[in-house]
């Protein structure tokens, strides 16, 4: 197996980038291109930015101890994003209403839309947000860049 590039530090670093990057790109998705996200899709947005936040406070201290917790921490989020992805595309799309479903009472009883209504707001239904992007639906972009996140994180903790 190849060697790893970075250290644990600078693989946070790159896990909290990615996610935020992930967020930007549903951002735009939703600002430029009119894709109304649905609660499945605004509870991965919500977990993208725990993996960030997560990630740049392993990245702070130079304690190992710190990187392994925020790297087990992430590892977690990552599995609640993989989850959420696969149950939006398998479950949720399939519905009209993501109403009652735990997506919602979560980000209800997180209150995140009055945090930022213009980041963490639902503003579609489950089928509204069934769409794709270059013949991929876009929820399995999100899996993928949490499978990457995921693996990042793995690879530091093996180095942690």
């Amino acid at each position: 197996m190849a060697a790893f590039p970075f250290a644990p530090r600078q693989a946070l670093l790159a896990i909290a980038a990615l996610a935020l990057a992930g967020v930007g790109a549903a951002l735009v998705g939703q600002y430029a291109f009119d894709m109304r996200p649905c609660p499945w899709c605004i509870l991965q947005r919500v977990l993208f930015v725990l993996v960030a936040l997560v990630a740049l406070l392993g990245a702070a201290p130079r304690a190992r101890g710190a990187q392994r917790a925020a790297g087990g921490l992430v590892l977690l989020l990552v599995a609640c994003g993989i989850a959420a992805a696969l149950w939006q595309h398998f479950v949720a799309a399939r519905s009209t209403s993501c109403a009652l479903t735990f997506a919602d009472k979560v980000l209800g009883a997180l209150h995140v839309e009055a945090l930022s209504g213009g980041l963490f707001g639902i503003t579609g239904s489950c089928a509204d947000a069934a769409v794709d992007l270059l013949g991929i639906p876009f929820e399995f972009w999100s899996l993928g860049l949490f499978a990457v996140l995921g693996g990042l994180a793995l690879r530091a903790l093996r180095r942690a």
